[in-house]
């Protein structure tokens, strides 16, 4: 593992914080999560950034080294993403972009409806993209959240929610013993491998340790791969199952299925710097993700039975 700029801002988080929990709450991600970030920072720095005292957490000697070049890199990283974006009048809206299954939708879309040049980045980190919202890297993000977790937004930024909520289904091989029910109850998953294709910080691996847990076990969590071909190929050889959107589209030897009860549910925002982005911008492309969305609601039909039965969750707008 190489140390990113979120790794800095956890260090430097925890550090005002004084605690993991008040840091991680701050951070928008879970206090087990950041704890376990802050043994991989750890393991890469060569030894502890902090210890425990009747104050709070408190750096070492190699902390206090590693937070005083890292609040400088910050700094610095903050001056290039706004001094940069002053210099570029006309410059095209940038996006950030979780990988969303309404991704290439959403392009699409961007280009029917607007005039604007838009560049696209993708990222695996949904606190990276916060972040770089804030120093001006993107001018627009779009992201998700799953169950209660919730990204604090930057100073000057603004975000809207596309869709409130929406059941994570279920991703198994088309050979699964389960894969010829309707539905799947969580707790006959118990055993499994589960694989995931994004970062921890979405909320996502957590709110499976707790759904799992209130139905009585400890799910593996063994795999994270980002490549979504093998990703679909480890899960139709039988590896593994994986949580899913519900709009995700089928994939050869893998079969989708909603989890009974909907024990995981996720949101889609979008959120944008009001200093870059105007009304009317904001407007026309939270209406480019909603078709994008719209058109994958037909991806799985048990997804457009949900759909259809939760009208107060559709997108507020559909038309220009």
């Amino acid at each position: 593992m190489q140390l990113e700029l979120r790794h800095l801002q956890a260090v430097c988080r925890i550090a005002e914080a004084g605690s993991l929990g008040r840091a991680a709450r701050r951070l928008g991600v879970s206090q087990p999560a950041l704890s376990a970030q802050l043994r991989r920072i750890e393991r890469v720095t060569g030894g502890d950034l902090f210890v425990r005292t009747q104050h709070g957490m408190e750096p070492t000697a190699l902390g206090q080294f590693v937070l005083d070049r890292a609040r400088r890199v910050l700094s610095e990283m903050d001056a290039l993403g706004s001094e940069a974006r002053a210099m570029t009048a006309g410059a095209p809206l940038r996006l950030g972009c979780i990988l969303l299954v309404l991704l290439d939708g959403l392009l699409e879309q961007t280009d029917l409806l607007m005039t604007e040049e838009i560049t696209v980045d993708l990222e695996h980190s949904v606190t990276a993209l916060a972040r770089m919202l804030g120093t001006g890297r993107y001018d627009v993000i779009v992201y998700g959240e799953v169950n209660d977790h919730e990204v604090p937004l930057p100073e000057g930024a603004t975000g809207r929610t596309l869709i409130p909520k929406e059941p994570f289904a279920v991703r198994m091989s088309a050979l699964h013993p389960l894969a010829e029910r309707p539905a799947i109850e969580l707790a006959d998953l118990a055993g499994e491998l589960w694989m995931s294709l994004v970062e921890d910080d979405d909320g996502g691996p957590e709110a499976l340790v707790e759904a799992c847990a209130r139905v009585g076990f400890v799910p593996s969590l063994r795999h994270r791969i980002t490549d979504r071909k093998m990703h679909y190929s480890l899960i139709a050889r039988g590896r593994a199952v994986a949580l899913s959107q519900p709009t995700a589209p089928g994939a050869d030897g893998t079969v989708m299925r909603p989890l009974a009860g909907a024990p995981i549910t996720g949101r889609i925002r979008l959120a944008w710097n009001r200093s870059a982005v105007s009304a009317r911008q904001a407007e026309l492309l939270y209406l480019a993700a909603a078709r994008a969305y719209l058109a994958n609601v037909d991806n799985n039909a048990f997804h457009r039975a949900w759909w259809d039965a939760h009208p107060e969750l559709h997108p507020a707008a559909t038309t220009v």
